[in-house]
């Protein structure tokens, strides 16, 4: 049986469509991200997905029952299915303890160890309107969680969130998985969240599903031009442009665009396999440099880990045909 299965999914907006035929399914326990720019359609299905849109077509089934909408059921949605929107609201002035025992269904022992997990432990004696927008976001999630839901949906949960806050949260959600057992479907603008967290992302464009694929594939095998923008920077290279680089000369490129990722080229010596260049622009952020290197057919992004980089600079840079994606 699949424990989730996303069939056909279409619904309409005033002028177009918001979905058209989004199917997927995830498995117990798979981690899947939902990508996208914004309007593509991820927070409406991840609703629909939660029972509180109704699709106009399509059919959401989980755990062998399908979820049904507001249009077919007073309360809408699946018992097992939990939903963290953006705007998580707590009710004003109470203390966090009261707010957690009125959405309470387990035994106190398993209340704690949840508590727990979401580091709220601390902060049980304090007034909801005493919280940080982080720690707000912890309680609602807790309370959430204190239903016993099997599968967890969270939109955007790292938005808004300082680097503290966001790192912690991260924690939170790897340890809801593996301590708790709770499979976790997740939308996220930021690219990094995206793949380094998931085992799968759907890739999302005008409301349609344009690629479905591990994070690697998603980032070194792009369907287009839009999918590679989405998870970070990259050079497109006509064939011709391409064929500079002595290792890419032989290949059969058949007219195709070549899509480079930075840390595709290599800085290296000079030599039969390496392009000399002129580097117009530094950047370092820390761990690397981001070199704009001026080659003879165009400029390149280059990102490279180690070496003394100013502007003006000549370097040799040598691209293998194993790190390149055609487009």
């Amino acid at each position: 049986m699949t424990f989730l299965q996303v069939a056909g999914i279409h619904k309409q907006g005033e002028k177009e469509p918001v979905l058209q035929d989004i199917s997927f399914y995830q498995r117990e326990f798979q981690k899947i991200a939902l990508s996208g720019e914004t309007g593509s359609g991820k927070s409406t299905l991840l609703k629909i997905i939660a029972g509180l849109i109704q699709p106009d077509a399509g059919t959401v089934t989980f755990e062998g029952d399908r979820v049904k909408g507001p249009a077919e059921k007073l309360v809408a949605g699946h018992p097992g299915i939990a939903y963290l929107s953006q705007q998580y609201e707590l009710p004003e002035f109470l203390r966090v303890e009261q707010v957690l025992r009125y959405a309470n269904t387990l035994p106190q022992e398993e209340a704690d160890a949840l508590y727990a997990v979401c580091h709220i432990t601390h902060l049980l004696t304090r007034r909801t309107d005493q919280l940080s927008g982080g720690e707000r976001q912890r309680i609602a999630l807790a309370r959430l969680l204190l239903t016993s839901p099997t599968l967890l949906l969270l939109d955007e949960p790292f938005s808004n969130l300082d680097t503290g806050h966001k790192s912690l949260l991260k924690t939170i959600i790897q340890d809801i998985s593996e301590q708790l057992g709770i499979t976790c479907l997740l939308i996220s603008h930021d690219p990094l969240d995206s793949l380094s967290w998931a085992d799968e992302i759907l890739v999302m464009h005008e409301g349609r599903l344009l690629q479905q694929g591990t994070p690697q594939q998603v980032y070194l095998k792009p369907a287009n031009e839009y999918v590679a923008g989405l998870f970070g920077k990259y050079t497109l290279l006509s064939a011709a442009q391409a064929e500079v680089f002595p290792q890419l000369a032989q290949t059969k490129s058949t007219g195709k665009q070549v899509l480079v990722r930075p840390e595709a080229f290599e800085i290296t010596t000079e030599g039969e396999n390496a392009v000399a260049g002129q580097v117009q622009k530094v950047t370092y952020f820390g761990s690397h440099y981001e070199l704009e290197v001026a080659l003879p057919t165009g400029e390149v992004l280059v990102r490279t880990g180690a070496g003394d980089f100013a502007k003006g600079d000549t370097v040799f840079v040598s691209l293998a045909p194993e790190r390149i994606w055609y487009l």
